[in-house]
């Protein structure tokens, strides 16, 4: 995981660019961290570079199969 953490108020702010739905802390398929929409339909994993999410909807990974 990320040694760089989001600070909590950003953190409490963020939601999914695609769907609006809430963000939760994940890990990806490499072990890095990332924040993956809690929205049902979306399943979006957004990377996270030093700290700092990339909330760019073109760059998300599907968690759906």
């Amino acid at each position: 995981m990320s040694s760089m953490t989001i600070e909590p108020w950003l953190r409490e702010i963020l939601r999914c660019p695609a769907c609006r739905s809430t963000l939760a802390d994940g890990t990806g398929p490499t072990g890095a961290a990332e924040l993956q929409c809690t929205g049902e339909p979306c399943g979006r994993a957004y990377r996270i570079d030093e700290g700092v999410p990339v909330l760019l909807v073109g760059e998300a990974r599907s968690t759906r199969d």
